[in-house]
């Protein structure tokens, strides 16, 4: 386990949501401040707020490649195609490991099956992080 898996769980123990707990847990790999990190991901938690949407954890992990990959060029933005094939990367890979993607589906909220738990789904996004950013 790395140390930013084991990281990412301890801040999620802390209160954390799944998005936060990623992010702030890869921050070392990006230039922007953990509190900046913090905020920025606070309404990806929980599905995007309701379930409904992607995992937080993968979302979480999906801003740090943005961050990471992109030129950050206003004015000639080149570099989304190369974030782009690593954000489908990680999402495949996030789906691997997982079973699937949307929140909902990963808590079986509608099939009363749990895919994958929340400390899991963290794991998972932060391996997926350090697989696809090395």
């Amino acid at each position: 386990m790395s140390d930013r898996v084991k990281l990412a769980d301890e801040l999620h123990r802390k209160g954390y949501s799944c998005s936060q707990a990623v992010a702030v847990a890869c921050a070392d790999l990006v230039d922007v401040p953990k509190e900046t990190l913090f905020k920025a991901t606070e309404g990806f938690g929980f599905g995007m707020g309701t379930m409904d949407g992607v995992c937080g954890a993968l979302t979480g992990g999906l801003l740090i490649a943005g961050l990471k990959n992109s030129t950050g060029n206003l004015d000639n933005p080149k570099s989304k195609s190369s974030t782009m094939k690593i954000s489908k990367a990680m999402m495949t890979g996030f789906r691997e490991k997982s079973g699937a993607i949307i929140c909902r589906e990963l808590k079986g909220v509608d099939t009363g099956k749990m895919l994958c738990s929340c400390p899991d789904c963290i794991k998972h996004g932060v391996e997926t992080v350090e697989e696809n950013l090395r």
